[in-house]
């Protein structure tokens, strides 16, 4: 179990870093009803309530979702996005990868992101994939040139960039 102190900081690490990637952030009032609770899409950016968000690492997995939607439609997202037409499951599956990367990036373990209450109880196994470079969903992220491809250095986990295009 986390201390008051160690939610803080994780909290004030993940929105200062999706902040600083390009995805508008603010704490406010959101719906009662959210796909995870205390977090909301709004016009491509995040609202989230501090006193309803059980997790500070669902931020980033939603950043992730963020970051992954083209910049041309980016500010058009809001709600669910399993809701959206251009959400898919193989989106998913890069999500999972660049939230691991933006874990190792601000020096959180990949166990803030990948709790045991998400990921349909396949959160140690993600992390046991990622840690031992399995990295499904490498060749998507690869494909939106967000990280390099093959042996070029820097390699995965390293990002080039972090939103697509």
């Amino acid at each position: 179990m986390e201390s008051i102190l160690e939610r803080t900081e994780q909290l004030q690490r993940i929105c200062s870093f999706i902040e600083q990637v390009g995805i508008p952030i603010t704490e406010g009032s959101i719906n009662d009803q959210t796909f995870l609770p205390g977090i909301e899409i709004v016009n491509g950016g995040l609202v989230y309530n501090n006193e309803k968000l059980l997790y500070p690492g669902d931020l980033l997995h939603e950043a992730g979702h963020i970051a992954l939607v083209p910049a041309a439609f980016r500010h058009k997202i809001s709600g669910n996005m399993k809701d959206l037409d251009f959400s898919t499951d193989g989106e998913e599956i890069g999500v999972l990868l660049w939230t691991y990367a933006a874990c190792l990036h601000i020096g959180l373990p990949p166990k803030v992101v990948f709790h045991p209450d998400g990921y349909k109880g396949q959160s140690d196994w993600l992390i046991e994939q990622f840690t031992s470079g399995q990295y499904i969903g490498l060749p998507l992220l690869q494909w939106m040139q967000l990280c390099n491809r093959g042996d070029k250095a820097p390699g995965f986990p390293v990002m080039q960039k972090w939103l697509m295009d």
